[in-house]
């Protein structure tokens, strides 16, 4: 059976992708998103869960982020939570609710924001070439064993080249847009 799988292939390249939006929506960019808070973990009842498991979180106005505690003795524990993520927000208590005003961004974190989310996409690149290295590398065990010939190999390596460029051009188009959502141009 041939080792290369071209929907694998392209299953890996997407994945590479969907993982770099999933990172880069946590980027704070100046506007509320409840996105913000996903990288929040809290201390409850003895462990750490995600903080959308122990209050939701909305976005009532463009700068102002809402979460609502579940249960009224955990909102130290979120409060706390939230302040020590390194996010630089402060919530203000009030009651179950915390409100988070989204203080604007200076020039100073927006640069290195931008920083991190070219990081961000230079990781989803490596991961996208390491996935056509391991295309190339089966298509040529396969010309080897003899399950294809030398032409069927160049034109599968041609495709695999193509998806390739196809999958970075989508990494480098999003980590451009996060960007310039960033940098406010």
């Amino acid at each position: 059976m041939p080792a290369y799988d071209k929907a694998d292939l392209e299953r890996r390249m997407h994945g590479a992708v969907e993982a770099l939006k999933s990172d880069l929506t946590g980027l704070r960019t100046g506007r509320a998103s409840v996105n913000l808070l996903d990288p929040v973990t809290v201390e409850i009842y003895g462990a750490h869960m995600p903080l959308n498991q122990a209050a939701t979180v909305t976005a009532p106005e463009p700068r102002m982020l809402s979460v609502q505690v579940w249960d009224r003795s955990n909102v130290g524990p979120v409060d706390k939570a939230i302040r020590s993520a390194g996010l630089g927000l402060n919530p203000i208590v009030d009651g179950q609710t915390l409100r988070i005003p989204i203080p604007d961004l200076t020039e100073e974190r927006r640069k290195e924001l931008a920083k991190l989310a070219s990081q961000y996409a230079e990781k989803a690149r490596v991961a996208v070439r390491n996935v056509r290295r391991d295309g190339m590398d089966s298509l040529k065990t396969d010309e080897k064993k003899g399950e294809i010939g030398e032409d069927d190999r160049k034109r599968r390596e041609t495709e695999v080249q193509k998806l390739t460029d196809a999958t970075i051009s989508d990494v480098d188009a999003a980590a451009a847009a996060k960007e310039k959502e960033i940098l406010g141009k």
